[in-house]
Parts: structure tokens; C-alpha cells; sequence
């Protein structure tokens, strides 16, 4: 009996195992867009309602990262036992993910509940803008336990090479939210319009109708794991393995989330209109970085399980395709936003000053898009080589070493010598550009040291 992992010709491997994932993490990045498109033609206060979604977005990113980032650590771990024909300890691998899901689910739970007013106010003085954030993230995590069972389980099934099926959950979730993103939000078929709580209501239950997929599939079609419960009791060690891999995909994640974070108080001191067309670019681009980190998240079980099998040439080829497919992936991003610019913009209802702000990011941030992809491809190969370092190096580069100085001088020539505002934009091509360089120092680096010593 053949296993698909380890005989498999490499490119083919990658493109069976990444195209349902790129579908997958594209889809997870319409949960956002969707919502802000119909949250902005909300009558009366539809940029306000925008506003309050942008400022809510980094903790609904923080709690993606911690999630994927335990998932990825969960990913290549189980694919390295299995890569060994160790069932017993993949299983533990499995079992121990669960326990950290609900372990996750709580802290943000609590956050919910007693810290969502603290966080929006730090953002913003607005009283409606206040008010509107605050409902719509409380309900956002108080309902986590979707997205965090979610995202573990996908990795879990993930590891075992039936993407496919992730990818049918994504999708079952996404197309839940969108349909039910209008009813909720405007109050079709009879229901009360809610708002931006129906847009937050919206999401988690389209997060929880993947996780429930995902739970069915995992348990009807992963036959490689044992489910005995008695695998969930935590093991320290090997919450330690996990997150040895893992944490540093968390940090990379989660950067994301500070990064927005500070960028929005940064922006904020200019004019609120560049924080909400920033924030609105960032939801576009997301269907772009989304798709290269499917393809990462491909990458990183077929190196990792060729470096549990000491494939050396398998694991070079894991490399080679996994750069040469994410760089694609960029370049068309970048050539459809390029050309799609400003109907993009029109999608969300944006009109003056917001409007050719939120263009002008479109058309400068992506160039930023030709390093990207190398780097984000590079990440995945360092995580599943157990370079955790390299890779949190790298994220931290990319989403706060470079970019929140870079910004905050920028933001300063803006304010005080009259710089054109989108010169702020430039900021993300000087962050991948410097971390294009030190990736391909650490590629070097790490092919010597790590593969060619197999």
C-alpha cells in the first residue's frame, strides 16, 4: 500500500495538498470582507459601523493566530510521527490539541466578557464607534470556541493529506456566513435588524459550522489516529513539542494583530479616514496572503514528513516548488489588485478622500507582493525543519521591527511637513524588502546545517 506523502512526486503533492487549502484560507478571508461589505451600507452610520469592525480586527486575528499557530505546531509534529509509522504518539499529538483548544477558548472567553471596552477605547474616542465595537467583538469571542476548534481540527486533518476536506468546512462556513450576513444585519424574513451584532452573530456561527464539519471528518476519515479520550490528558512534554514548533507560528501570527493594532493608533493621529481605508485594504489583501498561506500550510507537513523519512531530495523539492508556486500566487494578486483597484473600493461604498485613500494602498502596499511570497513560503519551510527561530525572525521583520518605526516616521512627515499621505504606504515595500534579504540568508543558512548534514 502506497502512502501518498512519502511516494508522491513532490510538485504534484503540493499542488493536491495546497489548491483545497489555498480554497480553504480564501474563503476564511471572506468572513471579514463580507462582513464589512454589508456592514457599510448600514443606513445612517455604515463608515462608522466600518470604523468599528477595523478596530475590533486585531484580537479576531490574534485569536486565528494562537489557533492556527498551535494548529501548525500540532501539523508538523503529527506529521513527523506519522512520517516515523508512530501512530501512539501522532495520537497524543491529537489528543493534546484538544486539551489546548479549550484551554484557548476560555482566556478569550474572559477577555470577552470583561476586556472588549478597554480595548476599543484605547483605539478611539467615539461613543458610537465605542459602542458598536464593543458588541460586535464581545459577541466575536465569546463565541470563539468555533474558530479555535476550527482551526485544530484542520490542521489535524491536514497532517494526514486529506486537505480536500478542510477545504469543504471552510467553504460550508463561509457560504453560511454570507447568506446569513444581510438577514441578520438588515433584518430579512421577518427577523429584527441587528446591526453590526448581526454581522458578529453571523460570523461565529459560520466558524462553527466549519468546526463541526471538520469534527465529522476527522473522526469518520482519520483512521491513522486513535481517538481514545484517554490521549486528551495533557502531557507536558509534548505541549512542550507543540509549541516548540508552534509558538513561533503563533508569534508570526500574531504580529499580524499588533501590527494593526499600532498602525491604527499610528494612522489615527493623522485623520480616521486613513485608519479605515487601511483597514479596508487589509481585508482585500487578506484574500491574496490568505491563498500564499495556504500554500505554506502545504509546504510545512510535506517538508516536515520528508525530514521525519531523512528524504533529503524531498525535502529540497518541498522548498523549490513550495517559493516558485507562492511567488505565482503574488504576482497574479498583484496584477488583479493593480487592475481592480477601484472597483475593490466601490464594493464597501467608500466615496472621497476615504475612497482615493483606500486606492492609492491597493496600488502601493502590493507591490510589496514580490517578496511576500517567498518570504511567507520560506516561514513554513523553517517551521517544519524546526527552525522556529528563523521564522519568528522573519514575522517579526515583516510586522514590527520595520514597520511600525518606519510608519510612525512616515506618519510624522505626513502630520508636520506636509507629505502626501499616501507616502505612509511605502512603509510595507521597505518591510518585505529588508526581510526578502535576511530570508535568503537564513535559506542558506539552514541549507547547510539542517539538510545537507541528512
Amino acid at each position: 500500500m502506497t502512502n501518498k506523502m512519502a511516494d508522491t512526486p513532490v510538485k504534484k503533492l503540493m499542488l493536491s495538498m495546497g489548491i483545497p487549502i489555498i480554497f480553504s484560507m480564501m474563503f476564511q478571508a471572506l468572513y471579514n470582507i463580507v462582513d464589512s461589505a454589508f456592514v457599510a451600507h448600514i443606513a445612517h452610520n455604515g463608515e462608522a459601523a466600518l470604523n468599528a469592525l477595523t478596530l475590533a480586527f486585531p484580537v479576531q486575528m490574534l485569536m486565528v493566530a494562537i489557533g492556527i499557530g498551535t494548529g501548525v505546531g500540532v501539523n508538523a509534529l503529527m506529521a513527523k510521527f506519522l512520517g516515523m509509522g508512530d501512530k501512539k504518539r501522532a495520537s497524543h499529538v491529537a489528543g493534546n490539541a484538544i486539551f489546548l483548544g479549550f484551554i484557548i477558548y476560555i482566556v478569550f472567553l474572559v477577555f470577552g466578557l470583561f476586556g472588549t471596552e478597554f480595548y476599543i477605547r484605547s483605539q478611539t474616542k467615539d461613543p458610537q464607534i465605542i459602542a458598536m465595537g464593543v458588541s460586535y467583538l464581545k459577541i466575536c469571542c465569546i463565541a470563539s470556541f468555533g474558530i479555535v476548534f476550527y482551526s485544530l481540527y484542520e490542521k489535524i486533518i491536514q497532517s494526514t493529506g486529506r486537505s480536500l476536506y478542510t477545504t469543504i468546512a471552510q467553504v460550508g462556513g463561509a457560504l453560511c456566513n454570507i447568506i446569513l450576513d444581510p438577514i441578520l444585519i438588515f433584518g430579512y424574513f421577518g427577523l429584527p435588524a441587528l446591526g453590526v451584532n448581526g454581522a458578529a452573530l453571523a460570523t461565529v456561527l459560520g466558524q462553527i459550522i466549519s468546526f463541526l464539519l471538520d469534527f465529522y471528518f476527522h473522526f469518520h476519515y482519520d483512521k491513522e489516529i486513535d481517538n481514545n479520550p484517554r490521549y486528551i490528558k495533557p502531557d507536558m512534554h509534548m505541549i512542550r513539542s507543540i509549541y516548540s514548533i508552534g509558538f513561533p507560528a503563533i508569534i508570526a501570527q500574531a504580529l499580524m494583530s499588533f501590527m494593526t493594532y499600532g498602525l491604527n493608533i499610528i494612522f489615527g493621529m493623522i485623520d480616521g479616514r486613513i485608519v479605515t481605508a487601511y483597514g479596508l485594504y487589509y481585508k482585500i489583501q487578506q484574500f491574496i496572503l490568505f491563498a500564499a498561506f495556504g500554500l505554506r500550510d502545504a509546504i510545512t507537513p510535506i517538508v516536515s514528513f520528508s525530514f521525519g523519512m531523512s528524504n533529503k531530495q524531498r525535502i529540497k523539492e518541498g522548498m523549490k516548488y513550495g517559493c516558485l508556486y507562492t511567488t505565482v500566487i503574488m504576482v497574479i494578486g498583484l496584477v488583479l489588485l493593480e487592475i481592480f483597484a477601484s472597483q475593490l473600493t466601490s464594493v464597501f461604498g467608500l466615496s472621497g478622500p476615504t475612497a482615493t485613500l483606500c486606492i492609492s494602498a491597493i496600488r502601493i502596499i502590493s507591490i510589496s507582493f514580490l517578496f511576500a511570497g517567498i518570504n511567507i513560503a520560506m516561514q513554513g519551510c523553517f517551521q517544519a525543519l524546526n527552525e522556529g527561530m528563523m521564522t519568528l525572525v522573519i514575522a517579526l521583520l515583516r510586522q514590527l521591527v520595520l514597520v511600525i518605526p518606519v510608519a510612525y516616521g512616515f506618519a510624522l512627515c505626513v502630520k508636520y511637513m506636509n507629505a502626501p499621505q499616501p507616502l505612509l504606504w511605502v512603509t510595507f515595500i521597505i518591510s518585505e524588502g529588508v526581510s526578502f534579504i535576511v530570508t535568503m540568508i537564513f535559506k542558506k543558512r539552514v541549507e547547510k546545517t539542517r539538510i545537507e548534514n541528512i
